[in-house]
């Protein structure tokens, strides 16, 4: 049985929809195509392509905001490939207002740029900054989350999948039922909608959970800590704990030690470090993978392949796979998120 407290209506945005595999060469869209991207691949296939040339050619880079440990490894990742590929990037933080955001964008097209990186502060209020991009000529890579139309390449992860994953595993662990806290990201974001409709989807396979579903803590520990002395104190059975990053259940866990309540499971998506250490050490149960320096290096190749005409799929996903104390030996290390880069199909987007 599922009891969900909502209390912030969601906004009809657009979702990462990216299939465990791909056929290449048929005529529909790609399984992994985000909705609103055209069909076919940018690059050689494009009438008209002219791949471009010179060196310290300019690329820019809108980033949502720097406020994320996650995001902060993303765009480190980004500069140091674009160095390595031969791009002058400028990038712009727009500290999570579209306001700004969009003024940002504009400020990289008068640069010249002849890329544009965006990781969109709300989807559909950056519309008329892709599209004065596009209208500049200018080849547009869209990370993390997707918009609805505009972009040539979207690069990110099917984060339905990293939901269901951990879902499947805490049906797995609550076999014999058991109440579950979900400790939610932000209200009406896309990356919020797909962790949780995937993590939701996989534990209804097991009738005899009962889900809590918390408030909105927008990824952060501290805002997390709190929601859960709330949550705890509604709910002194819980059994286990799923939040939409591993930060947020790190807090949550916190809550729980200090309470001094045992043998509750925590499970959380992003592959943080912390996290994993936390799993080594018998306090974390499971985590789905998402390694924010793959993709930030993916992003600049992606926009490289746009600029010399080579063929590239409309969605590029990334990557994930569950970690639990099973295998968490492999993926142990001193990254601040654990390491996952699996060989990219650019013709298919997919995972090789």
């Amino acid at each position: 049985m599922i009891t969900k407290k909502r209390t912030v209506a969601m906004l009809a945005v657009v979702a990462l929809a990216v299939a465990a595999c791909s056929s290449s060469g048929s005529s529909a869209a790609p399984a992994s195509q985000a909705p609103g991207q055209s069909a076919a691949p940018a690059g050689s296939a494009a009438a008209g392509c002219t791949p471009i040339t010179g060196t310290n050619i300019p690329i820019g880079f809108a980033e949502v905001t720097l406020q994320s440990p996650f995001y902060v490894e993303l765009v480190n990742a980004a500069k140091a490939e674009a160095q390595k590929l031969g791009y002058d990037m400028t990038m712009l933080d727009a500290n999570g207002d579209v306001a700004k955001q969009n003024k940002d964008v504009q400020d990289l097209i008068t640069k010249g740029i002849k890329a544009l990186i965006l990781n969109p502060a709300n989807p559909e209020a950056v519309q008329p900054s892709i599209d004065a991009a596009k209208a500049a000529g200018i080849k547009v890579v869209t990370v993390d989350r997707p918009v609805k139309s505009g972009a040539d390449v979207h690069v990110g992860r099917d984060n339905v999948k990293m939901g269901q994953l951990v879902g499947e595993e805490a049906s797995r662990l609550l076999a014999d039922g058991g109440k579950v806290i979900e400790i939610q990201g932000d209200a009406g974001g896309i990356v919020m909608q797909n962790r949780r409709d995937g993590f939701e989807g996989a534990i209804k396979s097991n009738p005899k959970i009962t889900l809590v579903q918390g408030p909105y803590a927008e990824y952060i520990r501290a805002n997390a800590v709190k929601a859960m002395q709330d949550l705890l104190t509604a709910n002194p059975d819980v059994k286990l704990v799923y939040s939409h990053n591993d930060d947020m259940s790190l807090g949550a866990s916190q809550v729980l030690d200090s309470a001094g309540v045992k043998g509750v499971y925590i499970t959380g998506v992003d592959g943080l470090m912390e996290s994993l250490k936390a799993m080594k050490d018998g306090k974390y149960s499971a985590t789905s993978l998402n390694d924010p320096q793959y993709l930030g290096r993916l992003t600049v190749q992606a926009a490289d392949r746009l600029l010399h005409c080579q063929e590239t799929a409309p969605v590029i996903d990334a990557g994930t796979t569950l970690v639990t104390p099973a295998n968490v030996d492999q993926y142990l290390g001193d990254t601040l998120f654990a390491k996952y880069e699996p060989e990219i199909d650019w013709a298919t987007g997919q995972p090789k």
